[in-house]
């Protein structure tokens, strides 16, 4: 091969290079181009839409809860300004840092902020959480002025709301209180954030999605360091403040409630017996629910389950007891209706009689005499309506009970309330495995044994015996009422029990209900706590193992406007303890004489 050939084929293959390489530089520069001409033209809008939200920030604004008023107009529930400090996790370059800078400005424990975060593990991190909360105004001035705080772009202090019970624990029960929403919650409720106060108990739960509102949001621009600019809002939706709630209550006749049960357990319920609606409904020992619109800690909230005769309890709701010789009333019915007995005959009393090879007493331990049903309403006799139980049978005693409202629900739309316990044999084979027995009715027919039943419902039955047989639903929103529902009940066996019930407090066992203001008609009940062999008096007796009293009562006689069950736990003798109370109700209520 010459060298003229040779140098031929060298300069071939570095052209033949040449133009490969030609060809690379022009593909990968068209392939920049295009590159460019996509992600600036093509994909232009969305990555100005993502430039745009590294700018801008959607902050939150809060609902202001609604408020609740009695049912003159007298506020019972109302907002006050506070203050809450937000962080923004995924602004903090080191979180333990800004914990620890934040302790330090609020004056607070670190490991109950801590604490706090840690509640909001499961949220994403660029989610504002609430740090601390009701920070007061030298708080907040401390925080504005710290000469660090720029340095610390995750924070931010929000303008809030703090829930306030102008008449703490004389409305507690009623209104219930506030806490925050658990992550479960969140999730079946896309409108809840961490952060916010929802209803638990009372009104505050029964009408939450109303009273909460809709929160609204600002559009802000924040700067490179995540921190809000001067210039104003982007753009702004107003949150919506939730509906104000006018209730049935009288808060007059509520506060009398309260300080009538100051120092004793026990619950306090006043109705319109004709529509149901409650004018008062108080139980005690009682709470103060603004100590729940912040947040508890742990220690605090043992503290509050844990106090004696535990004060979170509804009484008049949530706890069922043995009715006593209020239950009479049910056993009047149910004789009457059934056309079982003539009023006007007469049975022996002697203090004891014997039924079932056992012996049963009667309170009055030198016997009653002969008395008839009106005169055994009026001195509540034993002895009388163990004989009458014993002719009804436990099935025919069950089915009056509920008709006239008692071991079922009443309605009043309030959570974790009690049925309570009517028995009869079905009940006994399901409940407790075994068949009903003859001698228990003796028990359940002067309101002892298994029958259990709430303040509430006594309520309800007295009322559909004031109104002349409608079974009314308690509701405590004035927006609330429906119409009482009509039970198989004759007008004039109800009008008979009416006379004697009000014979009882004329004359009777309930004369310490009597008033001049008004004409009251009533039942006492005195409800053993445990079996005793020989009879020992309920104040010798520790206090768990006290008698409970009642008095349920109506006024007008003629024209019943007002119901006033009273119940006290461990109290002794119903005509002693409750009847007095209930006088005092009325007294309260109506405040004149009536005409009636």
């Amino acid at each position: 091969m010459n060298l003229e050939t040779a140098g031929d084929r060298l300069v071939l293959l570095m052209a033949t290079r040449l133009k490969w390489l030609a060809a690379s530089l022009a593909a990968g520069f068209f392939v920049v181009l295009s590159a460019y001409w996509y992600f600036q033209i093509v994909r232009s809008g969305h990555y100005w839409e993502l430039a745009e939200n590294n700018r801008l920030r959607v902050l939150r604004l809060e609902a202001p809860r609604g408020l609740v008023y009695d049912r003159s107009g007298q506020l019972l529930v109302e907002n006050v300004p506070t203050f809450r400090l937000l962080i923004d996790r995924s602004l903090s370059a080191d979180l333990e840092a800004s914990v620890a800078f934040a302790a330090n400005i609020l004056e607070l424990d670190e490991d109950e902020l801590e604490d706090s975060l840690e509640r909001y593990r499961g949220v994403p991190r660029d989610v504002p959480v609430l740090l601390a909360g009701e920070l007061e105004l030298n708080q907040v001035a401390r925080f504005e002025v710290a000469g660090d705080m720029s340095e610390h772009p995750e924070f931010e202090i929000a303008a809030s709301q703090r829930r306030l019970y102008r008449y703490g624990d004389q409305t507690a029960h009623l209104l219930g209180y506030l806490s925050e929403p658990t992550a479960a919650e969140q999730d079946r409720d896309p409108t809840l954030v961490a952060g916010d106060m929802i209803g638990r108990s009372g009104v505050e739960k029964l009408r939450d999605r109303a009273l909460r509102g809709t929160a609204g949001e600002r559009t802000v621009v924040v700067d490179s360091r995540g921190r809000v600019a001067s210039s104003g809002d982007v753009d702004r939706i107003d949150a919506l403040p939730g509906e104000s709630v006018t209730l049935t209550i009288d808060l007059g006749l509520q506060q009398e409630a309260q300080n009538l049960l100051e120092g004793r357990v026990g619950a306090i319920v006043a109705l319109d017996p004709r529509d149901g609606a409650v004018r008062a409904m108080v139980s005690s020992p009682s709470f103060d629910p603004s100590g729940f619109a912040g947040r508890l800690n742990q220690e605090d909230w043992e503290r509050i389950v844990g106090a004696p005769n535990r004060p979170l309890q509804n009484r008049a709701i949530h706890n069922t007891y043995p009715p006593g010789s209020v239950f009479k009333i049910v056993m009047a019915v149910a004789a009457l209706s059934d056309g079982l007995i003539d009023p006007e005959e007469r049975v022996h009393c002697g203090g004891s009689t014997r039924l079932y090879d056992r012996r049963w007493r009667c309170w009055q331990s030198r016997g009653h005499g002969p008395l008839n049903l009106r005169g055994a309403l009026q001195h509540s006799c034993d002895i009388y309506f163990y004989r009458l139980g014993r002719k009804l049978g436990i099935k025919r005693i069950a089915r009056y009970a509920g008709l006239l409202g008692l071991g079922r629900r009443t309605g009043i739309g309030f959570s974790a309330e009690r049925e309570g316990v009517v028995p009869d044999p079905d009940w006994s084979r399901i409940s407790r495995g075994q068949p009903w027995y003859p001698g228990e009715t003796i028990s359940v027919a002067i309101g002892q044994g298994p029958v259990l039943t709430s303040p509430l419902q006594v309520a309800v039955m007295t009322a559909a015996v004031a109104n002349g047989g409608y079974r009314v639903r308690p509701h405590v929103l004035a927006d609330a009422a429906q119409p009482p529902e009509p039970i198989a009940l004759d007008t004039e066996v109800l009008a008979f029990v009416r006379e004697a019930l009000a014979n009882v407090v004329a004359n009777g066992t309930g004369r310490a209900a009597g008033t001049p203001v008004v004409q009251v008609a009533g039942k006492t009940g005195t409800a053993q706590v445990i079996a005793q062999a020989t009879w020992t008096r309920s104040e010798d007796l520790p206090f768990k193992h006290g008698d409970h009293a009642w008095f349920t009562s109506y006024a007008p006689v003629e024209r019943p406007e007002l119901v006033v069950v009273v119940f006290v736990e461990h109290g002794g003798r119903g005509s002693e303890v409750a009847a007095p109370l209930a006088r005092r109700m009325h007294e309260t209520h109506f405040g004149s004489p009536v005409q009636t």
